[in-house]
């Protein structure tokens, strides 16, 4: 399966773009089956695209927003994602979002609990990508890279914390991907995911239709 390429002007442009497909698909699903559920990743590089939906005409009522991704830190650590992404959405989205539980004292009961909350197929997953190749918390040399019989499940440590994260069961589940990449330190990582390289964690999802909306700082030479 190819991968779509769409590369615009800079960061900021690659976030609107984003929030425009966003606020598409919402629509599209809400017409032909009544609700929209999106998965959104953590990082730093989102939170643009989070602000820029305040501009987009989103059926927010109609929406369900899940976290594909969270460090298991306290809910004041400032490394934690949900904290960005709730500063980050607009006002009347926020009663959207259904936050992982990682702050739970029974982390692997708790994410079972989430994924037995999971849409058999969210419409649409927001991922970013790594310099390194990861993408979600599916992270190079982790354990959860194999874990193919549950959609929710946590890693080893990385980067100083453990994670709670969606599986490829997950992602291979989803009905559209959507990949923001965006910074020059992501060009080989990006190159290894449209050419297909399953030696890193990005390129292994393999079933849903793939677009990845990148600034040209990023994109590699075609």
């Amino acid at each position: 399966m190819t991968i779509a390429l769409e590369v615009v002007a800079d960061a900021s442009a690659a976030a609107r773009r984003v929030a425009e497909l966003v606020a598409e698909r919402a629509r599209e699903a809400v017409a032909s089956r009544g609700r929209f559920t999106l998965g959104v990743s953590g990082g730093t590089t989102p939170g643009e695209m989070f602000r820029a939906l305040g501009g987009e005409d989103v059926p927010w009522v109609e929406t369900t927003v899940y976290q594909v991704d969270e460090r298991v830190v306290p809910a004041s650590h400032p490394d934690r994602n949900l904290t960005h992404l709730l500063a980050a959405l607009p006002r009347e989205a926020l009663d959207s979002v259904r936050p992982l539980p990682v702050n739970d004292s029974d982390l692997e009961r708790a994410a079972a609990r989430y994924a037995a909350e999971l849409p058999a197929h969210l419409d649409l997953v927001h991922l970013g990508l790594g310099a390194d190749g990861h993408t979600a918390s599916l992270v190079p040399g982790d354990p959860v890279l194999d874990v193919r019989d549950r959609a929710v499940a946590l890693t080893n440590e990385y980067q100083g914390f453990r994670r709670m994260t969606l599986t490829y069961a997950a992602l291979d589940a989803a009905r559209e991907i959507v990949w923001l990449v965006t910074g020059s330190d992501k060009r080989d990582a990006l190159a290894r995911l449209l050419a297909r390289d399953t030696s890193i964690p990005a390129a292994r999802i393999s079933e849903p239709p793939q677009r990845v909306v990148a600034d040209l700082q990023t994109a590699p030479p075609r």
